[in-house]
């Protein structure tokens, strides 16, 4: 059975940084079209960032320059680096992954997702 986990999730101040983890204990993460996403209760699911099997990133435009998606391959786990936390970041993150070799940033493009973890920035 397929599954992720994510983790790292906290609430923290603005201008502040997390480090979320995705870990997938049933499949190769770096064969992989690998991505976050985040939703709040008044927005639709959107995406934050993604990672390709050949290592290509793609970001979100609201994202770009402070966040940054990797897979620890050795680990077999995907992260996602987040600096210069604003408030409007605070959503639950979750973590998806594809296989066609493609990696859009698109929620429907995605077929597995993980529970989720909440991020909480303050002001």
């Amino acid at each position: 059975q397929v599954y992720l986990v994510e983790s790292g999730g906290a609430s923290v101040q603005a201008g502040g940084s997390l480090r979320l983890s995705c870990k997938a204990p049933s499949f190769s993460i770096p064969s992989a079209c690998m991505g976050w996403f985040r939703q709040t209760p008044w927005k639709e699911r959107a995406g934050v960032a993604s990672v390709a099997s050949d290592d290509t990133t793609t970001y979100a435009e609201s994202v770009q320059g402070r966040f940054r998606i990797y897979k620890a391959k050795h680990e077999n786990t995907l992260y996602l680096e987040m600096d210069g936390l604003k408030t409007e970041d605070t959503a639950m993150y979750y973590c998806a992954v594809r296989w066609p070799k493609t990696c859009p940033l698109f929620p429907k493009y995605f077929n597995i997702w993980g529970q989720g973890t909440q991020v909480t920035v303050s002001s």
